[in-house]
């Protein structure tokens, strides 16, 4: 007689409707194998407020030999060592020698946000949105990616509390093979809207199906971590990193930063507090991540704010967490062999995650210790 299939217990393959891919979630049972290889270091847990020999630091002195200056509350300045470059003239397109050898030109600018002077502080700051506007109206740009490392482990470094914008002259290959999936899907004939908010031209979103679905089915268990008035984060049911979260508005469909309520832009800023602690909270450690924003490519003009037909809205704003600890503070999850070789991989069930993250407190471990 035939076993019933368990996706709680047995394993199997679970799609992304946003990039088309699949990840292979493992029997349980891989997570008792021993482990005898590479741990990290403990990640520092007590940092100063000021250090005088970092680079981010009110006051100091950057690698470049350019000065901070003194500031407050957050601060942006180009990137010192920026991965694109705003061109001295424009660039023509050469013939590639072969086909299979293509290439194209990429200008843009680099920037950074420090999110505060402290450097003991961790808690992302809302500046995001002006720096996304200013950059994304800027000729030739096509793309703005606002993102953050935290932790020596996923390449930050600097422990300063900081992250980065990239405005691209091309939209890069991960949001727009997110773009294509979100707008077949609102051109499907064969999706019928449903309760969940609506995108542009009253067609059905990808991500307000989707998370309707999740609030309206779980009811806070399962796969849900935090949810407030307007966001909720989620181990999304296709995460490939163990504690994988996607954050994203689920009132009414939400296009950019730019388009977000002084409400809602509270509700984003609350959101980020529970999951940042709960991750800390998880393993008693400085949590490790990078987190990105995926949205419009470019803002409105600020007439086109509520232009609901507006037909670059079909995008979501959401925002990808991808941490890389998996058992404890000490053992990262490594994407190798079979994940580059065959398909991304994870240990255990998103439900298996989401639930022990929502178990910890939403007060921060180093708060009950002092």
């Amino acid at each position: 007689m035939a076993e019933e299939f368990d996706p709680a217990i047995h394993s199997h393959r679970r799609y992304n409707p946003l990039t088309g891919e699949c990840v292979l979630v493992s029997d349980p049972r891989r997570m008792k194998h021993p482990w005898n290889g590479q741990v990290e270091p403990p990640q520092s847990v007590r940092l100063p407020e000021h250090d005088p020999n970092c680079y981010l630091c009110s006051g100091n002195q950057r690698a470049s030999g350019e000065h901070n200056g003194e500031y407050e509350h957050t601060k942006v300045f180009p990137n010192d060592y920026a991965s694109v470059l705003p061109p001295p003239h424009p660039l023509k397109r050469a013939a590639p020698p072969h086909p299979l050898l293509a290439s194209e030109p990429v200008v843009g600018a680099c920037d950074v946000l420090i999110f505060h002077p402290r450097h003991d502080l961790t808690l992302a700051r809302l500046s995001w949105i002006n720096i996304y506007k200013r950059r994304g109206r800027q000729e030739s740009i096509k793309y703005v990616q606002i993102f953050e490392n935290k932790g020596a482990m996923m390449g930050c470094s600097n422990p300063h509390p900081h992250g980065q914008i990239w405005a691209l002259s091309h939209i890069p290959t991960i949001a727009d093979t997110e773009l294509a999936s979100m707008t077949r899907y609102a051109v499907n004939p064969d999706v019928e809207p449903s309760e969940a908010p609506c995108g542009p031209f009253g067609r059905p979103c990808l991500l307000c199906e989707y998370i309707h679905f999740e609030l309206r089915v779980s009811k806070d268990q399962g796969r849900v971590v935090a949810r407030n008035e307007h966001f909720a984060a989620l181990v999304p049911w296709w995460a490939v990193w163990p504690f994988e979260l996607l954050v994203l508005p689920y009132h009414r469909h939400i296009p950019s930063l730019a388009h977000l309520t002084d409400d809602e832009k509270l509700s984003l800023a609350n959101v980020l507090s529970q999951v940042t602690k709960r991750y800390d909270n998880l393993f008693s450690c400085s949590f490790a991540y990078s987190m990105g924003i995926h949205q419009r490519p470019l803002p409105p003009r600020e007439e086109d704010i509520q232009n609901a037909d507006d037909a670059e809205n079909i995008t979501h704003l959401h925002l990808h967490f991808f941490p890389p600890l998996l058992r404890n503070a000490s053992v990262r999850k490594f994407l190798v062999g079979f994940e580059l070789m065959g398909e991304s991989q994870r240990d255990f069930t998103p439900e298996l995650a989401a639930q022990r993250l929502r178990a910890c407190s939403d007060v921060h471990y180093l708060d009950l210790l002092d």
